[in-house]
């Protein structure tokens, strides 16, 4: 970091893995962050070596070890770093893990499978960026048989309240099951596009993200990404921007 020109604020807070860059930025509009005691809240202040960066009061360092985790969630767990209503956290079931770390992404609380935490604030970045185009797969059992006509509407894009859902692959897995691949992955839409058709999933589950799959992770379980895994995610988003 250059003494004289330093780096930007909403950069070294998701290089310290305090959230995504984008979620730093938010944070810093909201008053939260002071550098060597005064208040921070515009986006254009830089940090200099030996600056001192609190967030809610609490000092805030660069993490040096970049860690990537992948945790297949269960049912029931909020994919957020806290809750006002104190329901449990997906980041609660990351045990042992000692770098403070954030999901990439969301699953709504009653859906389970994979999702990302990371203190690498560029891979959260190529992730969370609009344009990234990474493609996640999501295997669903509904409560009642699919018909036809929910396969073929969801390729070509349903419109609820002005919102268009629009899957970039859906194909039948069985009477009442399908497997489905969102690149966009607006809020709640598969929940959104079965509930057009009178239908709801009993289990929602994400299989893969981009190129890392479930494989035999067990549920409540995650692990740290292989050697090459996160290189390979980061090359994967990308190639789809």
């Amino acid at each position: 970091m250059s003494d004289s020109i330093g780096i930007r604020l909403q950069v070294y807070l998701a290089h310290a893995g305090v959230a995504s860059r984008r979620a730093c930025e938010e944070i810093i509009l909201a008053g939260r962050v002071s550098i060597n005691g005064s208040a921070a809240t515009e986006l254009g202040v830089r940090v200099k070596a030996g600056d001192r960066v609190e967030l809610d009061g609490r000092p805030v360092g660069r993490e040096e070890r970049k860690r990537y985790l992948l945790l297949n969630k269960p049912p029931g767990y909020l994919s957020a770093m806290k809750d006002p209503e104190g329901r449990p956290l997906a980041v609660s079931l990351l045990k042992g893990v000692a770098e403070r770390v954030y999901n990439v992404g969301r699953l709504d609380q009653w859906s389970s499978g994979l999702i990302l935490f990371t203190n690498d604030g560029d891979l959260a970045f190529i992730l969370g960026h609009p344009s990234g185009g990474i493609d996640k797969e999501y295997l669903v059992t509904t409560d009642a048989p699919l018909g036809d006509d929910f396969f073929a509407a969801f390729r070509e894009g349903v419109d609820i309240d002005g919102v268009v859902y629009r899957a970039d692959s859906v194909e039948r897995v069985g009477e009442s099951s399908a497997r489905i691949v969102l690149v966009e992955g607006k809020n709640r839409e598969i929940r959104r596009v079965l509930e057009r058709f009178d239908r709801r999933p009993r289990v929602l589950r994400r299989v893969r993200i981009g190129p890392l799959t479930i494989g035999d992770l067990a549920e409540g379980s995650f692990r740290d990404l292989g050697e090459g895994e996160a290189e390979a995610l980061k090359a994967y988003g990308r190639k789809k921007r």
